[in-house]
């Protein structure tokens, strides 16, 4: 598809399954280089970045079959290659963390700069420092870094900014890595316990994930083991979000509200009202919401990735917000999409935005300019008057699986041309 094309202003109901967790899966795919025998993967997004994923690990001589819907085995045997795909590499930001696991390896890995959503400057200077802490040498070209290591050792190192893929990568080289690596200052992400678990079931000793200290104990070897995909908590809080604002009652289901408590404690802030259950959310229509300032912050903090369906919540909301998102840079400046659509933003620096509502919205032709920002305007053409068309949709795709049938059977006037 090249674009959404959507009607504004009808109400939703039903049930909405969550689908896996983008930020679990990428890492599993790239963790499974770590090891020689195959894995199968149940529950897997088919979404685009996991697309490119599966093909970057297919360039590296991984043989990745599809079994059916969700479900994929991926075996890296004969695993060869040590140069990423460029043009593959330079579309994935997550291309990342297969350093980790290519070193561990192969002792050797040239790593394109990786690309992804343009939403600020996202270094890759920690990962490399990480590198050189535990035995290797890094050298830089125009558009790469090469890094070899004739002898990896267990060592101390200090992230010097809270980074998921700097923790994730880095625990991945450490697992195969000879001696005890402590990581300190990580990130604590769920999906980061996920990778870890699933490493651990597979003979890794790894302790204090959802902790900002990590302790690991290099193995020599690691064993195959299949896991299940957890839902993804974006996808979950965004689909609150869009309940709320189209006044509906729906059924968010296979998610884990408990990963969401912040989330769920700022929306209730709000005067959003919902039903929690085990592994369900039931929004419920409200007519008033009130204005409430936010600022993210890494987990168990307010999440980045949730700070635009916010910010867009607050353009129905009464009275005067502030979202401040000091984790990107520039992660905002899709408001004046909103604006042109109708909203009262204004934008204070690239980290900050005051917001006056609730303002109607109207339908415009919009291009998404990232994924999250993209989503959110999708949301935007829900409640829109008249017909909102959204362009450059693989920036949403990339993340969000069969979005405008999931949508279509809820009840939204939305289609794919």
């Amino acid at each position: 598809m090249t674009q959404y094309l959507i009607e504004g202003g009808s109400k939703l109901s039903g049930e909405i399954e969550v689908k896996g967790a983008k930020n679990l899966v990428l890492k599993v795919l790239a963790g499974c280089l770590l090891l020689d025998e195959e894995i199968t993967i149940d529950n897997v997004p088919e979404i685009g970045d996991v697309l490119k994923m599966i093909e970057i690990l297919k360039s590296l001589g991984a043989k990745v079959e599809k079994i059916s819907h969700g479900q994929y085995t991926v075996c890296a045997k004969n695993l060869a290659q040590t140069q990423l795909d460029t043009k593959l590499a330079q579309g994935l930001r997550a291309s990342i963390v297969l350093s980790g696991p290519l070193l561990a390896r192969l002792k050797e890995v040239k790593i394109t700069k990786p690309g992804g959503c343009p939403i600020g400057q996202r270094p890759i200077d920690m990962f490399l420092a990480g590198f050189e802490a535990l035995g290797a040498e890094t050298t830089e070209e125009e558009n790469s870094f090469i890094v070899k290591a004739k002898k990896l050792r267990g060592a101390n190192f200090i992230f010097t900014r809270v980074s998921v893929t700097g923790t994730e990568t880095l625990i991945m080289l450490a697992t195969l890595t000879p001696g005890k690596t402590v990581l300190k200052n990580c990130a604590l992400e769920p999906e980061i316990s996920g990778l870890v678990n699933w490493l651990n079931n597979c003979g890794a000793k790894i302790s204090g994930t959802g902790t900002p200290t990590i302790i690991i104990e290099g193995v020599e070897k690691l064993k195959g083991r299949n896991l299940t995909i957890m839902p993804d908590r974006i996808e979950a809080g965004t689909f609150v979000v869009m309940g709320l604002l189209t006044e509906s009652s729906i059924k968010i289901s296979n998610c884990e509200p408990h990963c969401l408590e912040i989330f769920l404690a700022m929306v209730k802030k709000t005067g959003g009202s919902f039903e929690i259950g085990s592994n369900y959310i039931l929004t419920k229509p409200v007519k008033k919401l009130k204005a409430t300032d936010l600022i993210t912050h890494e987990y168990p903090g307010y999440p980045t990735d949730l700070q635009a369906p916010f910010t867009l919540l607050m353009t129905q909301a009464e009275g005067t917000s502030l979202i401040h998102d000091p984790i990107f840079e520039g992660r905002l400046f899709f408001t004046d999409k909103l604006n042109q659509m109708g909203a009262n933003i204004i934008m204070c620096d690239p980290h900050r935005v005051i917001i006056n509502g609730p303002t109607p919205l109207f339908g415009k032709k919009v291009d998404s300019p990232d994924l999250r920002a993209g989503i959110t305007l999708v949301l935007a053409g829900l409640i829109a008057e008249g017909q909102t068309t959204i362009g450059n949709v693989y920036q949403i795709e990339r993340g969000y699986e069969n979005l405008v049938g999931r949508l279509q059977q809820i009840g939204a006037k939305i289609k794919g041309t």
